[in-house]
């Protein structure tokens, strides 16, 4: 089923961008939580392999459900992209993102909306209140990006950059996307963080539940994607130290 543009004239105008690789178990449920919000929806098939595929051309005959199949695996990051890309073609001002694995709750999504509609030009992300499904390897290995991240803005400001539950407004992402080359695999939701706050966008926080994950299926590479997340640390901080001064004076002003 088609999603109807957004209605022209500048109008807050969000649209659910969902990155999709091999998780035809929950899906389903995260749809179904989105759709309970009355928001529309774009799932991004980042190259599934046929049983997914087969899912979400079935949840796209959905009103306010479509598909946007990509035919070869580009990462999260690559997914998210190319959602921006569709989102911008509809006139949608807004994208909020959601994993969808099932481990972020839905019930929160009017939340983050209605944030983002009181701050237009912000990005509200959101700040996991973990349960006990957590694994503690992976509660814990969170911090070694939290520190770089700290390092890499000279701020504590941002609190969590690895959550994959946000709201974006599409302006300054565009705009970032167009003039710099970004992660596309497990190293985009830390980057884009980064990059869009050395651009001086502001970021609002909102914790959130999360519970792991719904259909036990995690496409992190150990090995890959600690390497790529290495490299981006390392990019991120020969960037941060050019820009220091200025980062510095923002946080004289009060300001990060």
């Amino acid at each position: 089923m088609r999603i109807e543009p957004a209605t022209a004239g500048g109008a807050f105008a969000p649209l659910v961008v969902i990155p999709v690789y091999d998780h035809e178990h929950a899906i389903g449920a995260v749809v179904d939580g989105v759709q309970a919000a009355g928001l529309p929806c774009l799932l991004v098939d980042d190259g599934s392999q046929s049983s997914c595929t087969r899912v979400l051309r079935e949840l796209a005959q959905r009103s306010g459900v479509d598909l946007l199949r990509l035919n070869v695996n580009q990462g999260k990051g690559g997914a998210m992209l190319a959602g921006f890309a569709e989102a911008q073609r509809r006139g949608y001002t807004h994208v909020l993102q959601i994993d969808a694995d099932g481990q972020h709750d839905t019930g929160d999504l009017s939340r983050f909306i209605d944030a983002a509609r009181t701050r237009p030009d912000a990005v509200i992300c959101g700040i996991p209140a973990y349960d006990a499904s957590v694994p503690k390897a992976r509660l814990y290995g969170r911090y070694a990006t939290h520190i770089w991240v700290w390092i890499n803005t000279l701020s504590l400001h941002l609190r969590d950059t690895m959550c994959g539950f946000r709201v974006y407004p599409l302006p300054p992402v565009l705009r970032l996307i167009g003039e710099e080359t970004i992660g596309r695999r497990m190293d985009f939701d830390t980057e884009v963080m980064v990059r869009l706050y050395w651009r001086q966008v502001p970021v609002e926080h909102l914790a959130t539940r999360v519970t792991y994950p719904a259909d036990g299926v995690s496409h992190f590479d150990v090995w890959r994607d600690n390497v790529r997340i290495s490299r981006m640390h390392t990019r991120l901080f020969f960037g941060m130290l050019w820009r220091a001064p200025r980062l510095l004076w923002r946080r004289l002003q009060g300001q990060g």
